[in-house]
């Protein structure tokens, strides 16, 4: 009998009922009372847009190399004698005060017309003038048929020169409006 007293199951009353359904019913938790879960739904919102921004942005970058050959260690020509070939052996140097060219037969003068001292092509009003320079390259490789093959030059600029300078005489020497000058750049060291 004993048994059959704990097995009884007691009604709840009224009172007890009401407790349990308004414990048991949904309600939203006040501001400190969240229950500690992680948003990280704004988190990836901002992480999705660095991606888009960084692969939008990589598809607008472009690469532009220029051929040339760096200086060589140990610089300068092997052996002491004169140059026994008919070649231009064409040098600019590019300064503050313009654009120097040497050949093999010694520098050439302001105005390109002679071998003598001076700047070749000098500063006009504060500027590089890569026109002239291109005109005088092309004078020079029609002055004797030897020089006709030649393709190679060496650049050489001044600390201090901007980056921007040497790269448009690179390019004025490389080539006119009549076709390709000196294609092979090679750099030489200032000295």
């Amino acid at each position: 009998m004993a048994d059959e007293a704990e097995s009884v199951e007691h009604p709840l009353s009224a009172a007890q009922r009401s407790k349990i359904r308004r414990q048991s019913r949904f309600r939203t938790p006040d501001v400190g009372e969240e229950g500690g879960e992680l948003n990280i739904v704004p988190y990836l919102d901002i992480i999705m847009n660095i991606i888009v921004f960084v692969i939008a942005s990589l598809s607008v970058v472009f690469m532009s190399t220029i051929q040339t050959t760096p200086p060589s260690i140990g610089g300068g020509k092997k052996g002491g004698g004169k140059i026994k070939s008919k070649a231009l052996n064409l040098t600019a140097l590019i300064t503050s005060e313009g654009i120097s060219l040497k050949t093999a037969g010694g520098n050439i003068a302001t105005g390109c017309d002679r071998i003598g001292p001076g700047v070749t092509i000098p500063l006009a009003d504060n500027r590089y003038d890569y026109a002239a320079l291109a005109r005088c390259v092309r004078e020079l490789k029609t002055q004797n048929e030897d020089f006709a093959g030649e393709t190679q030059v060496t650049i050489t600029a001044n600390p201090g020169i901007e980056y921007q300078i040497v790269v448009a005489s690179i390019d004025a020497l490389r080539k006119d409006d009549k076709g390709a000058l000196f294609p092979d750049v090679y750099f030489g060291v200032a000295r």
